[in-house]
């Protein structure tokens, strides 16, 4: 065979011949300009490799899950070695999440200025201009883990041990690092990015993801999820566990239970807080809560209700979710389909009618939506304010003062519910709340509704694009953050995840995604849930608690 023929995910077909690499093959399809990967039978592939026979493949951009992390982690490399290359004694702590982008923790001697911010850079620009290619090697184990201790990168040695004996670093120049994904083929296809300086060499690098089209977005500044992330972040240190490493340790050594009780324990004197912040304030009767999707808001709400009713305040739970107009009113999406997620598909007047009348100290009766038949059913649930009462209303919207237009916003305390893990796998890599959510959802969703790990992953671009709709452009309008993460939490869901992760059969269209999170997950020790309150957050997941 001299020739072999290539059909495209878009069934456009050519013959190249014998040899010639993916990467060549890319400038036949429409991806040509933006290539990130390649993937053959739902698994992705070198770019650098060429195909040994006919097959059909499909290329991929940014505009992907697989691409988004990809070019994520190649930005975090080039970062890594602009900084270094710039400023010798250099180290970057990537630490966590914030929309639009990433924080990290700039490792330094002295405080870089923002001229210093900008030779980082131009020097990230000549990386990606010189075309450098990220350079892919499989290595014993022993000999990582001796790298890795020879660098002071105790903690990503560590991380080593319970991972496969060949493991995948990549080089980019003269330096070298592992990450949880594969890195594209060069540095010229990271085309974008974008870096905002928050002095005190903290920095937030902004990129392009399937989440914004594609496009560098605009940084906007969410003070109040940066400073619960560096709560967490100082509360774990205090508990000498910082790292993944510190949380095997405790594992191994039999003292997780107590690290357990305190995560719990911290879990709480967070709603505690934010309670005796609402009660020093006598106006506020209503308590919007949202968040994103697998957050915990039904354990949040609920923790809270008891924690007013423990102090003598009498809580009424109202749920948007009970106000969907009937279905057959229901908005539509572009695709014709129902759009459950829109602001329009709540009842507003309805809801805002009944929350003046509770102003007003008349009785309401609250509606529980059927959505089997899609309508709204009253079963005499009669509510009424009372002098010590405070109303509970959880809901994607409730962060939107569009949900609520006619109550004052004296009356109205906002909490942002997200899981923000400040517990990070090394100095490079932290736990993405989004694979923390996935990994929450995949769980409960096979639990509760029989849904398979596809159909999960398959549902969660549209809940996130959703997400990003409808709860971040309002997040900063939060009065507080309650972070529902629990530091220990990981190494209990993959005793759950992976067997339905494994489950993933090599023709679903999501068995790279299933293979990168079991990648993820191989590094934590497995924790045993009999640690777990029955009480706990973790339980709205996993199942088990006592209602």
């Amino acid at each position: 065979m001299t020739n072999v023929t290539i059909i495209f995910d878009d069934n456009k077909k050519i013959t190249v011949p014998l040899g010639t690499k993916y990467i060549d093959i890319s400038r036949y399809s429409h991806y040509k300009d933006t290539v990130i990967g390649v993937k053959r039978n739902n698994e992705i592939l070198a770019l650098d490799e060429a195909p040994k026979q006919n097959e059909t493949i499909e290329f991929f951009d940014v505009n992907s899950l697989e691409g988004a992390k990809m070019y994520k982690a190649a930005i975090k490399f080039i970062f890594e070695v602009a900084l270094k290359t710039v400023f010798k004694e250099a180290d970057i702590h990537f630490l966590h999440s914030v929309p639009g982008g990433m924080l990290g923790d700039i490792k330094y001697p002295e405080i870089l200025t923002n001229e210093d911010i900008s030779k980082i850079k131009n020097e990230m620009a000549k990386i990606i201009d010189a075309d450098y290619p990220f350079i892919k090697y499989n290595i014993l184990k022993k000999e990582v883990q001796a790298f890795y201790e020879n660098m002071n990168y105790n903690e990503k040695a560590s991380n080593l041990k319970s991972c496969d004996n060949i493991v995948t670093i990549y080089k980019l120049k003269d330096y070298l690092n592992y990450f949880y994904v594969a890195l594209p083929y060069s540095t010229k296809y990271i085309r974008s990015f974008a870096l905002k300086y928050l002095q005190n060499n903290k920095i937030v690098i902004l990129y392009p993801s399937n989440l914004t089209n594609g496009k560098l977005p605009e940084y906007i500044h969410h003070e109040n999820i940066i400073k619960s992330f560096y709560e967490g972040r100082a509360w774990l240190k205090r508990l000498n566990t910082p790292y993944l490493a510190d949380l095997n340790e405790l594992i191994t050594n039999y003292k997780i239970k107590d690290f357990i009780e305190s995560c719990e324990l911290a879990f709480n004197d967070q709603i505690k807080k934010a309670c005796e912040e609402i009660i020093r304030n006598k106006d506020k009767r209503f308590i919007m809560l949202a968040g994103p999707s697998s957050s915990g808001k039904t354990t949040t709400t609920r923790v809270l209700a008891a924690y007013f009713r423990s102090i003598g305040y009498e809580p009424i739970c109202i749920s948007t979710d009970d106000y969907f107009v009937e279905r057959e009113n229901t908005p539509k999406d572009e695709h014709g389909e129902y759009d459950f997620e829109c602001l329009n598909a709540i009842d507003i007047k309805l809801l805002n009618d009944e929350l003046i009348s509770l102003l007003k100290g008349e009785e309401v009766n609250v509606p529980t939506f059927n959505f089997i038949t899609g309508k709204k059913e009253f079963h005499n649930n009669l509510i009424k304010l009372k002098e010590n009462s405070i109303i509970l209303i959880e809901g994607l919207h409730a962060l939107n003062d569009d949900l609520t237009p006619y109550i004052d916003n004296r009356y109205k305390y906002k909490i942002y519910l997200s899981p923000f893990i400040p517990l990070n796998i090394d100095r490079h890599n932290y736990i993405s709340t989004l694979d923390l959510r996935l990994i929450r959802r995949i769980i409960r969703d096979s639990r509760t509704r029989g849904h398979d790990v596809s159909n999960t992953i398959k549902t969660w671009q549209s809940v996130r694009n959703g997400e990003e709709k409808y709860i971040f452009p309002y997040t900063h309008q939060a009065n507080t953050i309650i972070n529902t993460a629990l530091p220990y939490e990981v190494g209990v869901l993959k005793v759950y995840a992976e067997p339905l992760l494994l489950s993933v059969d090599t023709d679903s269209k999501y068995y790279e995604e299933a293979r990168r999170l079991l990648k993820f997950l191989q590094s934590f020790y497995p924790i045993s849930s009999e640690y777990v309150s029955e009480n706990s957050i973790l339980r709205e997941f996993i199942g088990g608690r006592n209602d």
